[in-house]
């Protein structure tokens, strides 16, 4: 690995346990201005606080975010977006590039990939580009790979996880971001056949603390490497009490028991 490389990924994941906490801020590209992301300051403010590794949003909210105080927290920009207006949602286009993600100031970039959607042949093109862009420049790459198609029956479907960790490690991405399948034995299949970090989805907002920690729990016993979740983390009633109890989970090896006294 490049060193450029090596000291921007340390921005993103802890150093000494090589695992990292991501949350997107990126749905308002998709969806609109929801609930905690209006006041971006405030909510990257929460979430440093709390402990987490890194944002994840589009160029243009970077200079919302922006902070000059409080504790610094790794950048990720999005290269990649749709509308939920769109009559194709699923089908991502690259809207930057490797390069303004620098001059904006990123230590990482991540594009998305829904596998299964008629577009898909052009999705992998420009991912696997931005692939090699990223390469370049010495910029660690975040590939979100899902199902997401007509001929997918269950996109949570451990053969179908697995599938698309691998298509984002035979992109070429440093890390990659896929669905939980739901339990640990399955999700280690996933996590074995790669040789990059592999974190988890948040996938619909959760209503229980329990069941979200448990599942980020599941998901580091099995070999994985941390979360990149949005809503289950942002619309919490207590971001910054959320994020710290996933911290003892993901970066000291507590148990779902102990996290959930922090949250009590």
């Amino acid at each position: 690995m490049r060193i450029g490389k090596a000291i921007r990924r340390e921005r993103i994941f802890n150093r000494n346990t090589k695992k990292t906490i991501i949350v997107p801020l990126d749905h308002g590209f998709t969806v609109g201005p929801i609930h905690g992301l209006v006041d971006l300051r405030e909510t990257i403010d929460r979430i440093a606080e709390g402990g987490a590794n890194a944002v994840l949003m589009h160029k243009g909210l970077v200079r919302c975010g922006h902070r000059t105080r409080g504790r610094d927290i790794g950048l990720i920009i999005h290269l990649s977006g749709s509308t939920a207006m769109s009559p194709y949602p699923n089908a991502k286009t690259l809207v930057s590039s490797v390069e303004e993600a620098l001059k904006q100031g990123a230590d990482a970039v991540s594009v998305h990939v829904n596998l299964g959607d008629p577009t898909e042949r052009d999705m992998l093109k420009e991912v696997g580009l931005a692939a090699e862009k990223a390469a370049d420049w010495g910029i660690p790459i975040l590939a979100m790979v899902y199902a997401r198609g007509d001929k997918i029956k269950d996109e949570y479907d451990p053969d179908v996880v697995a599938h698309c960790a691998r298509v984002g490690l035979e992109l070429g991405a440093d890390v990659i971001k896929v669905n939980y399948t739901g339990d640990p034995e399955s999700f280690s299949r996933v996590v074995e056949a790669c040789c990059v970090p592999v974190v988890i989805a948040g996938g619909p907002k959760l209503d229980s603390d329990r069941a979200f920690v448990q599942m980020v729990y599941d998901s580091i016993q099995a070999g994985g490497s941390g979360l990149s979740v949005g809503r289950n983390v942002f619309q919490h009633r207590d971001p910054s009490k959320l994020i710290k109890a996933l911290y003892t989970v993901v970066h000291g090896g507590v148990g779902v028991d102990e996290a959930m006294e922090m949250l009590s």
